[in-house]
């Protein structure tokens, strides 16, 4: 759908409200209409349509995610967050505002909040790889990591191709003092042709913690300029300087 589509759509939306409640096929389309924009990078048009909603339904949680994760895309974070608790606050067991606040917390550097969030996720969807990845993640980053890689392991005992469980738990072996394991579960990942930037950063991390850092600075060159490298291996090396 393209910024025009949607924009009329909106309108439509606005004009069939009236003063009065919307209907509930008029929030429905309301809420697909978020969905579209969300996907098609227009942030502000998923943020103006949940508004119209949430006007009239101010707890309809599905219009409040949608305006979590609208706000998140305009990098609004805090406010983005205030959303996915109104929608918890309406609905505790809703599962996309858990994923959406966990994530946000974990990039505001609130590992334990983000940890409580993802639990409550796992309790909900025990058997969701993505819940269970960030969970590890949130424990790696306070440093539990025998608990973090307990997860890890058993998500790959169930799904041996699960990519990102595979890298978590190398990182997680970095920072537990096992560099030179983790170095070289991601070396064949990390060396191909067709590796994305970011697997070839958690290589890089691997190899600096494990005292390489010219094989470390060489692949992030691929990708980084100079001073970005730079940076980057320093915060590597802060890393390993940090109590375990």
């Amino acid at each position: 759908m393209n910024a025009r589509a949607l924009t009329c759509l909106v309108i439509m939306l606005a004009g069939c409200s009236g003063p009065g409640s919307p209907g509930p096929q008029t929030s429905e389309r309301g809420i697909r209409t978020a969905d579209a924009a969300l996907e098609s990078g227009m942030p502000q048009t998923a943020l103006n349509v949940t508004r119209s909603i949430l006007e009239s339904h101010p707890n309809d949680a599905g219009a409040l995610v949608r305006q979590g994760a609208a706000l998140a895309q305009m990098n609004q974070p805090d406010a983005a967050m205030e959303a996915y608790r109104r929608a918890l606050a309406s609905d505790p067991l809703n599962a996309p505002a858990l994923l959406g606040l966990g994530r946000l917390q974990l990039s505001a550097g609130h590992a334990a909040d983000a940890e409580s969030s993802f639990a409550r996720l796992s309790a909900i969807a025990p058997n969701d790889p993505v819940a269970m990845n960030n969970l590890g993640v949130a424990r790696d980053l306070q440093g539990h990591h025998d608990a973090a890689q307990k997860i890890y392991t058993d998500l790959l005992r169930t799904a041996p191709d699960n990519h990102a469980a595979s890298v978590n738990l190398a990182l997680s072996l970095s920072l537990s003092g096992q560099p030179g394991t983790s170095a070289a579960m991601l070396q064949g990942p990390g060396s191909r042709p067709d590796a994305t930037p970011r697997v070839r950063q958690d290589l890089a991390v691997a190899l600096a913690l494990s005292g390489n850092p010219q094989a470390a600075e060489k692949l992030l060159l691929v990708d980084l300029s100079p001073g970005d490298a730079a940076a980057a291996l320093a915060g590597y090396h802060a890393l390993d300087a940090s109590p375990r």
